[in-house]
């Protein structure tokens, strides 16, 4: 069956840096575009980054452009979300989703505080 497995959330400072980690199993990971979203608590969920199947194409919301990078491993089944300079407005669930027919991870927590 398909899942999507994510890792790397957790407390940081303002201004710091996390990568997190999505590996997908159960389909042919190369064949789909990925994407990041996010939910703050009470907010809808949005979408971060995607990034097409041979990993060149890439787009941001503009809220993170400079800030995040989208990145990913078909060899390894994982895309990746290098954060940098994070804010206390990042704080939210991250979510990784395969597109068309979309699937979604559980979500993992990043927290921005001092």
């Amino acid at each position: 069956q398909v899942q999507l497995v994510e890792s790397g959330g957790g407390l940081v400072q303002p201004g710091g840096s996390l990568t997190l980690s999505c590996i997908g199993s159960g389909f042919t990971f190369s064949s789909y575009t990925m994407s990041w979203y996010r939910q703050a608590p009470g907010k809808e969920r949005d979408l971060v980054a995607s990034i097409g199947r041979l990993g060149i194409s890439t787009n941001y919301a503009a809220s993170v452009k400079g800030r995040f990078t989208i990145s990913r491993d078909n060899a390894k089944n994982t895309v990746y979300l290098q954060m940098n300079s994070l804010k206390p407005e990042d704080t939210a669930v991250y979510y990784c989703k395969r597109v068309y027919p979309d699937y979604w991870g559980q979500g993992t927590q990043v927290t921005v505080s001092a």
